[in-house]
């Protein structure tokens, strides 16, 4: 009993992902075709590589390439994103990922007025990343690495180059506060999913799933 809230959330989180697939298709395809989804994938230190690793495994290889990024220092998300995507090609032998770093945008005890300069350049390393891997859909879900990422594709769109859908799952350990990327990144996303009916009551444009990993 105690599995099932996940399983109902992810099947929600699920349902949301497909509709949002099929509306960039329509967008992007003038003649009624169908064809993969370019997914970008910001993994994080700590348990948030984990969590994003469970929301991909509910998704299909509709969502092909995907491409993830992560701090030039996280050693352990690499390692364990490898580990997922072996675990994948052994069933979808077509299985198609990269692997992208880019520099932390703040270091763990780094002093909040240095942080800025570290912040502008991971958003100035990120931009030409974003553009080059050409993503549709950015899936993220509160390590600070996802900053830079999601600002680089909100700047895409600003520029006319493209509109990249962000959607934002706040870490199930967050009950009653959003995490800094949560904060800022609330009033940019295009979908933002909380996992505590509190963070609903209080963030009113967010998405309610219920757990989900």
């Amino acid at each position: 009993m105690d599995a099932l809230p996940a399983v109902l959330g992810a099947a929600a989180l699920l349902l949301l992902l497909v509709v949002t697939a099929r509306l960039l298709l329509a967008r992007r395809n003038r003649s009624p075709r169908t064809g993969p989804l370019s997914l970008l994938v910001v993994a994080g230190s700590g348990g948030h590589t984990t969590e994003i690793l469970r929301l991909l495994s509910c998704l299909s290889q509709s969502y092909s390439p995907r491409h993830y990024i992560f701090a030039d220092s996280d050693k352990m998300s690499e390692d364990k994103i490898r580990t997922f995507e072996q675990k994948s090609a052994e069933t979808y032998s077509n299985s198609q990922f990269t692997l992208n770093r880019i520099p932390r945008c703040r270091e763990v005890c780094q002093s909040w007025s240095s942080s800025v300069l570290t912040a502008l350049y991971s958003i100035l390393y990120s931009f030409p990343l974003t553009f080059r891997l050409n993503p549709d859909l950015i899936l993220c879900n509160g390590p600070g690495t996802c900053v830079p990422v999601c600002i680089s594709a909100l700047l895409l769109e600003i520029l006319a180059l493209k509109k990249v859908i962000i959607v934002y799952v706040e870490s199930i350990c967050r009950v009653e506060t959003l995490s800094l990327s949560g904060k800022i990144l609330y009033y940019f996303s295009d979908y933002f999913i909380v996992q505590w009916p509190a963070l609903k009551e209080k963030y009113p444009k967010s998405v309610y799933l219920g757990r989900i990993v």
